[in-house]
């Protein structure tokens, strides 16, 4: 009767191959096993890195511990046909086994395959070799399955890709933003009024860009977008009363939000309702699903302050308010001069908010 010492040392897995039955097997009982299986599979199963045996015809199976977490909730599978275990990606990786009985080893990076491996379809990654195993006449008798599972790595890797395109748009915007911001500001202004106003409008803009960057997401909140631009003007007096749902915006239309929002309050403090104690700034804003075409509204309510005054032709706060905020938001936005105190209200649907939306150009 042959040993089964190369069964040493092998972890849980060959525990498992000394209690299993074998008796109905192709390969009968492991102490008749050829030496080509037991060196092959003792070296396999005191191994840290991920590995299969297939043997004979019938593709019987083992593996090692480290391999357990790629077979997911496939359950024991010790023993059966390697065809079976994999039924689901046969087509693809049963040519790469038929390559490797015939002599031919094969390695190959991050190959894709759609596994059912958890009771539904999952896309995932490996990087393996599938080598032949032969025995002391040289005849193949089988296959070693070395793999690593590189899903993760991969993901991470689209990600990334997705990021710096999101960046190098970003920055393309940011830039288009800032030279409007110069053109504007020059145009309108002079010497040192204009330096100031200039360094506040690109500092708003700097503020919600870092918002951006720390989330290090696509996307934003409204709340701390508002939160954000008003920063400079919070004097802790509850001059500002704001309010609404957790509502995501892209890239480009936080960016546009946060300066509206900066001139609108540098107006208030000019001219309007925070320019005078008492007065005060409702904010608020109402949505719905994410995605559908439910009404979005952001109305910006000034009350306590002068009546506004109206003004000739349009200045930047009106270009970005009016013009702008309604283009990357994909709908209307008002500015109305009422006595009460200046109004200004965005409409939208839910479904041109969030990452993706208002990014054009």
């Amino acid at each position: 009767m042959g040993s089964v010492h190369f069964l040493d040392g092998g972890g849980e897995m060959a525990e498992a191959i000394r209690a299993h039955d074998w008796s109905s097997s192709e390969i009968g009982p492991p102490e008749n096993w050829p030496s080509a299986l037991k060196i092959a599979l003792g070296m396999a199963l005191n191994s840290k890195f991920p590995k299969s045996i297939v043997w004979g015809p019938g593709l019987v199976t083992f593996y090692n511990d480290a391999f357990r977490p790629i077979l997911g909730d496939k359950g024991d599978v010790l023993g059966r046909s390697w065809a079976d275990i994999w039924s689901d990606v046969w087509p693809q990786i049963g040519p790469i086994a038929e390559r490797a009985y015939a002599g031919e080893a094969t390695f190959i990076e991050d190959f894709p395959l759609v596994l059912d491996r958890y009771g539904y379809p999952e896309p995932c990654h490996f990087t393996f070799c599938y080598s032949p195993i032969r025995d002391e006449s040289g005849v193949v008798r089988g296959m070693i399955d070395t793999v690593i599972e590189t899903t993760g790595k991969v993901e991470m890797g689209r990600q990334l890709r997705l990021v710096n395109g999101e960046l190098g748009h970003r920055i393309k915007n940011t830039l288009t933003v800032v030279s409007a911001i110069v053109n504007q500001t020059l145009q309108s202004h002079e010497g040192d009024e204009a330096g100031d106003i200039l360094r506040q409008r690109i500092g708003s803009l700097a503020q919600a860009q870092s918002l951006l960057t720390d989330s290090g997401v696509l996307d934003a909140e409204i709340g701390r977008v508002v939160q954000q631009a008003l920063l400079p003007f919070r004097t802790g007096q509850g001059r500002f009363h704001i309010e609404g749902p957790p509502i995501r915006v892209s890239a480009k239309q936080a960016l546009t939000l946060a300066l509206a929002i900066n001139e609108l309050a540098t107006n208030a403090l000019k001219y309007g309702a925070l320019s005078v104690p008492g007065g005060v700034v409702d904010i608020n804003w109402t949505g719905g699903k994410p995605g559908s075409e439910d009404p979005f509204r952001l109305i910006w309510t000034e009350s306590g302050g002068p009546p506004p005054q109206p003004v000739d032709g349009k200045g930047f706060g009106s270009l970005i308010i009016e013009d702008v905020l309604a283009q990357d938001f994909m709908g209307e936005s008002d500015m109305l001069h009422d006595p009460a105190g200046l109004r200004c209200e965005l409409r939208s649907r839910m479904v041109h908010l969030g990452a993706g939306e208002g990014e054009g150009g």
